[in-house]
């Protein structure tokens, strides 16, 4: 039922007219109807519907004149054409014009109810950003998204573009710059809103595994599998699949990925039937997805399958005036979930934090403000209420640096500088993988290496974080 959705038929044959206005009545609609476009003119002033049902020919006004006039006074109404099958032609130049979508007499009753539930979900997910376009004006956010730089605001525009389609969609930027809560938002602006969103971290689970949490498996599909599992397809249908380090995924699943992309279908393992789904995918990675391309670590048909929409989030370090801002939500959220009554950072905390390079982005903004409402008493912030290494970057401009001289080879040069991050991070590996700006599960693939490539007990191997 639609209660509140007001729709105007507009039909010059009377019984068509009143067969049509009654039979949208009964899926619970506000119904008025108008004999030709003049009258329908009139009617969009008094009755204020928010879509109309027109026919195409009509005496005095027919459709397409009417859409036009409705063009030029501004309004947004959803407009569908109804067209005898000479007049398609002119229906699909209506559809340039802007009418949402034409149906060929006879009307089909379910085609027109199908039609007019999706449209319902378009205008749900139009007003929605329109509440969400007053609070970026009035506040600096949209929806979970917080920042009213420059920047942020044409991620803003990619999102309420994309949202509303059914187009894959693929975010990138560095670690912590919150590429969940893009993909989180864009649900929940979507016609899918309702249905289920399931994230996976392809990083974080291992190979021989990635391809059963995604697709499912049979029982007895390999050793271990007692029973029959389903993937994230399956529990993603009629929702948005997540699909985060896209980049991590192996060449061979990737190619199962695309197919199911193109197709709608997959099979899970160890399985023979193929089942259909219904799953917006949004992909994410950490790297430039093109350089991912040339590296051979993305398949390129893949790439482009998922790159309808392209999101680039920037790095806190290149929106800094978004930080009061991040400031102020973080320290409302730990207020209200530690029972605190902290205002605001002092001048000299605001400082700190606004010197200091954010490695870790808004995710590593949020972990220091969570620790400084804890360990504060009073209303304000303080610098001793600051991690050790905020102070230290911002009091003299030192940083830790790698001594290189000619001759060192590339393997050497990682090796120092991946030792020196996890110094620099006191061997917190999940921190030093955001800072060299790659996967945690490619970092322990390094470790790994450097550690096979040390022989004996020698001091290098025993400087090698376990």
């Amino acid at each position: 039922m639609h209660t509140g959705e007001r729709v105007l038929v507009v039909e010059d044959e009377a019984a068509a007219r009143l067969g049509l206005t009654e039979l949208v009545r009964t899926w619970g609609f506000t119904t008025e109807a108008a004999a030709d476009g003049e009258e329908a003119l009139q009617k969009v002033t008094s009755f204020r519907p928010t879509i109309i049902i027109s026919d195409l020919v009509m005496p005095r006004m027919g459709g397409l004149e009417l859409l036009r006039a409705l063009k030029d006074e501004g309004t947004t109404l959803t407009i569908v054409i109804l067209t005898a099958q000479g007049t398609v032609e002119t229906a699909v130049e209506a559809i340039k014009e802007g009418a949402y979508d034409y149906l060929t007499k006879p009307i089909e009753p379910q085609r027109l109810k199908i039609l007019l539930d999706k449209i319902v979900e378009r205008q749900d997910t139009l007003r929605e950003v329109k509440v969400l376009r007053r609070q970026l004006r009035d506040q600096g956010s949209f929806g979970s998204m917080i920042g009213s730089s420059a920047q942020m605001r044409k991620v803003y525009q990619v999102v309420e573009q994309a949202a509303p389609t059914q187009a894959s969609v693929l975010i990138w930027g560095e670690s912590g710059t919150g590429k969940e809560l893009v993909a989180q938002t864009i649900h929940q602006l979507s016609p899918r809103a309702h249905g289920p969103f399931v994230p996976i971290n392809c990083a974080a689970i291992p190979e021989t595994l990635l391809e059963s949490e995604i697709f499912g498996h049979e029982k007895g599909a390999f050793t271990g599998a007692s029973d029959r599992r389903e993937g994230c397809f399956e529990l993603a249908d009629h929702g948005t699949l997540f699909l985060d380090e896209i980049a991590e995924m192996t060449p061979p699943t990737q190619v199962k990925l695309l197919r199911v992309l193109q197709e709608r279908k997959f099979r899970r393992l160890g399985g023979r039937q193929e089942q259909s789904v219904d799953v917006r995918v949004i992909a994410a990675t950490n790297v430039n997805p093109a350089e991912a391309v040339k590296s051979g670590k993305l398949r390129e048909d893949l790439y482009y399958r998922l790159n309808v929409f392209a999101i680039e989030l920037p790095p806190l370090r290149q929106r800094k005036d978004d930080l009061p801002l991040l400031v102020q939500s973080f320290l409302t959220e730990f207020n209200a979930r530690n029972k605190k009554t902290v205002s605001a950072l002092d001048p000299a905390a605001m400082r700190i934090m606004e010197q200091y390079g954010w490695p870790g982005n808004v995710r590593e903004v949020r972990n220091v403000i969570e620790r400084a409402v804890i360990l504060s008493s009073g209303e304000f912030i303080e610098p001793k209420h600051l991690p050790p290494m905020l102070i230290g970057s911002s009091s003299d401009g030192a940083k830790p640096t790698v001594s290189l001289e000619p001759g060192t080879t590339v393997e050497e040069a990682e090796r120092r500088l991946i030792l020196m991050t996890l110094q620099h991070t006191r061997d917190n590996k999940t921190r030093a993988a955001e800072i060299l700006g790659i996967s945690l599960k490619t970092l322990h693939n390094k470790l790994n290496k450097l550690r096979g490539r040390v022989p004996g007990k020698s001091e290098a191997e025993e400087t090698l974080p376990q």
